[in-house]
């Protein structure tokens, strides 16, 4: 009865769906492409088995990329199918993957999508990367008798009260699953709580990406235009109401010769910050002119793609985004890689765990709001020791984490072989 009326109300949704994906359609015509997949209609049927991994979008691709290495190493027979929700995910994906994955749509949580995507890929095993419970597509694997992993899964308290309201659903769908990976302790209680019989403890993917040597190159090149000898401050991720916030306070402490480069968090943002840069008469550039950088320029806007790991080699401090606000925060584990000092706000109940296990580690460092971020700003670019101090604790961090792909390989190694 409840699935029914889960379903039920999704059906009603339906026109809201619709809108949806033409409202985001005016920043980014990509959500009218492709519209027949999130219905489970798709061309072409592969060839060979499937496994198929679902990653939302840009974040949970990203993170998918040692494993997706490992599936290609252990299952050579196997093509890895690679579902999105968003185009931007999509996108990361062709960039990272190019032809070596088959990449579409999953369908919204419709029954009769499930089954269609079902029936024409045929998949051998489903991998659900991080926060993602879909009740009907759940029971349709169940049905399908498709072994479906919830991997890399993360819930925080704000998702785990999310799912709470649909508590029979949730405690369904998570005891049909076939095994769940969870990052930390704290997701895996919370994932029990909602009823789990049981979850693994694997650790973070994301520990274990690599950084390609293309990166480091390019992180050079920028650099060299931003200025070698210019202090270079990266505002990562950001979200909206942040840049305000970050200009203001930066124009009431004066750190000589500071270049900001401020990467927004989603691309339809790009040219929205722009305006604002040019209504605050802010000296920048964009990324995407590709010039060297003058130097009585203030800002630089990283309107582009795939480029993170470059930006975070060229900067010497860098401030993860949605933790000025009460946005929950993004991942710092890129920035800690690159063994970069963080400094993240208040609010990062998203990444609760390895924020806090980053703070501790002495790789990151926690400030009240924007006007404290800038002095701590100012104060660490006065004090090159306490750089180095916490860049060396920044790379020690990351190694120290390390190991979760091959963890999580050993279970879907069990389940494939059940």
């Amino acid at each position: 009865m409840m699935r029914r009326l889960y379903t039920l109300l999704l059906c009603l949704l339906l026109p809201y769906i619709l809108f949806h994906l033409l409202w985001r359609s005016r920043r980014q015509p990509e959500y009218l492409r492709h519209i027949g997949e999130r219905f489970g209609f798709y061309r072409g049927k592969p060839a060979a088995p499937l496994i198929w991994l679902h990653a939302v979008s840009v974040g949970e691709t990203r993170a998918a990329v040692p494993l997706v290495a490992q599936l290609q190493v252990r299952y050579p027979a196997h093509r890895i199918l690679l579902t999105h929700m968003t185009p931007t995910g999509r996108e990361t994906g062709r960039q990272l993957f190019g032809d070596q994955v088959l990449q579409c749509y999953l369908p919204y949580d419709f029954p009769f999508a499930a089954k269609r995507f079902l029936r024409h890929f045929k998949p051998e095993i489903g991998l659900l990367m991080e926060t993602e419970i879909w009740f009907n597509l759940v029971q349709t694997c169940t049905k399908a008798r498709v072994p479906l992993l919830l991997v890399n899964a993360r819930m925080s308290e704000i998702s785990a009260r999310k799912y709470g309201r649909f508590k029979t659903l949730s405690r369904d769908s998570l005891q049909a699953l076939s095994a769940i990976a969870a990052q930390t302790e704290a997701d895996a209680r919370r994932l029990v709580e909602l009823g789990a019989p049981s979850v693994k403890i694997t650790g973070n993917l994301k520990f274990d990406v690599a950084i390609p040597q293309s990166a480091i190159d390019l992180g050079k090149n920028l650099r060299e235009r931003f200025g070698a000898t210019r202090p270079v401050f990266l505002a990562a991720s950001t979200r909206e109401g942040e840049e305000v916030l970050i200009m203001e306070a930066l124009a009431k402490i004066d750190i000589p010769n500071l270049l900001i480069i401020i990467v927004p968090r989603h691309p339809q943002r790009f040219d929205l910050v722009a305006e604002l840069l040019a209504q605050r008469d802010v000296r920048f550039q964009r990324r995407s002119d590709n010039l060297p950088v003058a130097p009585e320029t203030q800002v630089v806007l990283g309107d582009s793609m795939g480029e993170m790991f470059a930006y975070y080699a060229a900067c010497d401090i860098a401030f993860i985004g949605g933790s000025l606000l009460s946005l929950g925060g993004q991942n710092l584990i890129e920035a800690a890689a690159m063994g970069k000092p963080v400094l993240i706000g208040p609010h990062t109940f998203n990444f609760a765990e390895v924020s806090e296990l980053a703070v501790q580690a002495g790789a990151a460092l926690r400030v009240a709001n924007a006007e404290e971020l800038v002095l701590t700003v100012g104060d660490l670019l006065k004090a090159p020791e306490k750089i180095k101090t916490m860049s060396v604790a920044a790379l020690a961090f990351s190694d120290r984490h390390r190991g979760a792909t091959e963890r999580l390989m050993a279970l879907i190694d069990e389940v494939l072989s059940a």
